[in-house]
């Protein structure tokens, strides 16, 4: 049973100015770079028809994907013991384009592969180490080696996203000037297991300033940005996590985050529930000193509703998920954008004309139908609650069975976590029967936590070849010589194969921060060992901070209107069943 609303005190919001708006001067002050540096490598290839010479240095600002079929296509000749270990710049030519600099000049077509071999800017793609970091020894500037990233050499890149992610989360940097002189987190120890993103570190970053420790661990194995990564070890701030961990090396970091000799975390922040799962695991009597969780994603909530219902949770639980500005702004308008940047990244696709099958039409099937259907796709819907099936039918989708346009689409998109979050993705919404129909080059994906929506186990058999064509993009094919393009194994798309934008993360991102304020603060026998909602105050609150940055001014109830409404001026202004 949740947790009454209406009895929530205001703890959060009654700190001193906390319910002042934002001000101007909560921005961070901007830095400028020189983004060119003193380090970058110059490389002359003289012609001996010409007796030119060029000096050739790395390009800062490229698209990750461009850069990456680049490296991919122009240095498979170069094997990995020929590159020397990258720079502090994080570039380098190939061995052999350095020997053919010195000694006999190359022929022009050599020498472009030679200049296209030079790698571009994608810091988190392009490194050629394929040593585990797990085997790596590495240290900060400070001496420290409680971390595990893939280079911690990368952090000055990583700090540099990190302050870009800055400009666009005006709550979270509020927040983090107004209350570090209180320090509400003061004593917290958290541990989270969330995407490490440049957003994410924004977060991490704020917890510090308001006087929390953190260990920190990827809830996606393919998400996590290692630049990112790097700058919070070199931050001190103890990260483990790199893209393209396996599964063992990802409950590996989550129990490095956890079982540490002379700290032990009292709350939780977790996105997908592994975390949760992994403490009550390994290490139940934890949470004797734990006092709260605080969740966001479908899949996490359902698995605290059921330990709630099955009387296993010993804890109070926060579902973040549910709360108005997550579901509207995350799921919502933060899918309508990244859905059209990861196929557009993974597949250099057009949408205008395509057909797409979204399967489920929740909040996130939604945003991805609206953007879809802006770029002239044709959009098919397939659902199972009758309500969003008319809401599809209404918006100007055809409402189909998946069997029926299994064979002419060119996309299939999952995105099946219903509302309330008392559900979670469904499994194997598409089966091995729907992908032996699909047609040659159909572009398979999910936008899902989890990846149960796609049955690619089924795929995993003898007959089938699968063929890496870029990172995050598999061809799988059929003896006939039909293939599919699947993307991400089957994984959430949308922080594996692209990048989410930064000003929904922070709306999100401040949620979590007041719900972890507000669990850490609030006196014993508030809570109890259940699973509450944010309150709809603290919703009101975190949309209000975020107002200023559109130049917005709210319009203000006059005593007699709040009267006749029976409201309080400052809010709440809708009841808790109303929906947005």
């Amino acid at each position: 049973m949740l947790g009454d609303i209406n009895e929530w005190p205001a703890t959060t919001l009654d700190w001193k100015g906390f319910g002042k708006a934002i001000d101007d001067n909560a921005m961070p002050n901007k830095k400028t770079y020189n983004v060119n540096g003193d380090s970058g490598i110059k490389a002359q290839i003289q012609f001996a028809d010409q007796k030119q010479e060029f000096n050739k240095r790395p390009t800062k600002i490229s698209r990750r994907s461009l850069s990456r079929s680049i490296s991919q296509s122009s240095t498979d000749s170069y094997s990995s013991e020929e590159r020397p270990q990258q720079p502090s710049t994080g570039y380098s030519l190939p061995h052999s384009a350095q020997t053919k600099a010195k000694g006999t000049l190359p022929a022009p077509k050599e020498a472009m592969k030679i200049w296209l071999a030079y790698p571009a800017a994608s810091y988190t793609d392009s490194s050629d180490d394929e040593t585990s970091p797990r085997d790596k020894q590495q240290k900060n500037s400070k001496g420290s080696s409680d971390f595990c990233v893939k280079n911690i050499k990368q952090a000055e890149f990583g700090r540099r996203e990190i302050e870009i992610a800055e400009q666009e989360m005006p709550a979270l940097m509020a927040l983090r000037k107004r209350a570090q002189g209180e320090k509400p987190l003061a004593g917290a120890k958290i541990v989270g297991c969330t995407h490490i993103t440049a957003q994410t570190a924004v977060l991490m970053e704020t917890l510090g300033a308001l006087g929390a420790q953190c260990r920190w661990a990827a809830c996606n194995i393919y998400s996590t940005l290692n630049e990112v990564a790097a700058a919070l070890a070199e931050s001190g701030f103890p990260v483990f996590a790199w893209k393209g961990e396996s599964e063992d090396d990802f409950w590996w970091c989550i129990d490095r985050c956890v079982n540490v000799e002379g700290w032990q975390p009292n709350m939780i922040l977790d996105d997908g529930g592994d975390l949760t799962h992994w403490i009550y695991k390994k290490y139940p009597n934890m949470f004797k000193k734990i006092k709260g969780i605080v969740e966001e994603s479908v899949t996490g909530v359902h698995r605290l509703y059921q330990l709630s219902k099955a009387g296993k949770l010993c804890v109070p639980a926060m579902n973040v998920n549910d709360s108005v500005t997550k579901q509207k702004f995350d799921n919502l308008y933060c899918c309508r954008e990244s859905i059209l940047d990861g196929l557009k990244r993974t597949t250099d696709m057009m949408f205008g004309g395509k057909q797409v099958v979204v399967c489920g039409y929740g909040e996130v099937g939604k945003g991805c139908c609206a953007a879809l259907k802006a770029m002239g796709s044709i959009v098919y819907v397939t659902e199972i609650d009758p309500i969003c099936a008319l809401q599809a039918c209404m918006d100007g989708f055809r409402l189909v069975k998946l069997n029926e346009v299994i064979r002419q689409v060119d996309i299939v998109i999952t995105c099946t976590a219903p509302q309330p979050s008392v559900l979670k993705g469904n499994k194997n919404v598409v089966t091995r029967e729907h992908l032996d129909r699909m047609k040659n080059s159909c572009i398979v994906c999910n936008m899902g936590h989890s990846n149960t929506e796609i049955d690619v186990a089924s795929l995993r058999t003898p007959e089938l070849t699968w063929e890496r064509v870029r990172s995050q993009v598999d061809h799988v094919i059929w003896p006939d010589g039909k293939r599919i393009v699947l993307l991400a194994e089957g994984r959430l798309l949308t922080l594996s194969c692209s990048t989410v934008p930064t000003f929904v993360l922070s709306i999100t991102a401040t949620t979590q921060a007041l719900a972890l304020i507000e669990l850490y603060n609030a006196p014993e026998g508030r809570y109890k060992q259940d699973v509450y909602l944010l309150p709809k105050k603290m919703d009101e609150y975190v949309a209000s901070l975020h107002l200023p940055t559109f130049d917005a001014h709210l319009t203000e109830l006059t005593d007699e209107q709040a009267k006749y409404l029976g409201l309080n001026k400052n809010g709440p202004f809708k009841p808790n069943y109303y929906r947005y």
